[in-house]
């Protein structure tokens, strides 16, 4: 019988290496000015979801990669105190120019205590996670019990060929989204796909609003 495997404690060279390669990864971002069809999208879901989860105002809701504002924008006209993430520096001179109250952080390291908030916002951020589990095991952690999520993904293999894309490291298939969602802790209450069509072609993105199960 094989003797059990021993979890072996990172040495400071590997934390180090990791720490260079995070450093890569960063400086890979660029600036998310508010564009179409993105810009409706995200008015028409957030206002879909505020109306359902019955968040007593202000309550706290997390907008994770939040660009230059867009879904923060709304969340402050509705009411809510909304707290947003991002790692790239332009989108964070804009927000906190509108007013937000905005982070510099990852969205696989979020600084925030458990179950802090209401809900969590994650639009077009988790394909870019090159740590797609701990990050959605991370979204998991700042939610209160019963608290939502809302993932938005881009589908592989469209004409868009987001898998291509140079900072997305995690464009995957519907089915394989559903197993990591649940493997998090989630119930997904509800999905969808988007499809809207390009000069190009139809180009699809995935939607999931899932509940934090205790």
């Amino acid at each position: 019988m094989n003797a059990p495997l021993k979890a072996v404690p990172l040495s400071d060279f590997s934390l180090n290496r990791f720490k260079v390669f995070l450093g890569i990864i960063s400086g890979q971002t660029y600036p998310e000015a508010p564009s179409e069809p993105h810009q409706t999208v995200t008015r028409i879901m957030m206002e879909q979801i505020l109306q359902s989860c019955r968040i007593v105002k202000p309550g706290r809701i997390l907008d994770v990669g939040c660009g230059q504002g867009p879904a923060l924008d709304v969340m402050r006209e509705k009411g809510f105190h909304a707290v947003g993430i991002t790692i790239n520096d332009e989108d964070l001179r804009v927000c906190r120019e509108k007013g937000h109250e905005v982070y510099d952080m990852d969205q696989s390291f979020l600084d925030f205590r458990d179950g802090e908030f209401d809900l969590v916002w994650a639009r077009h951020c988790v394909e870019h996670s090159i740590l797609p589990t701990f990050t959605l095991s991370g979204f998991h952690r700042v939610l209160k019990n019963g608290g939502l999520l809302y993932v938005e993904v881009p589908a592989p293999d469209t004409v868009c060929h987001h898998e291509q894309n140079t900072n997305h490291y995690s464009v995957f298939t519907k089915s394989a989204w559903v197993s990591l969602l649940k493997r998090a802790g989630f119930r997904i209450a509800w999905d969808n796909n988007f499809d809207f069509t390009l000069p190009i072609g139809t180009d699809t993105y995935y939607m999931f609003v899932c509940e934090k199960l205790p």
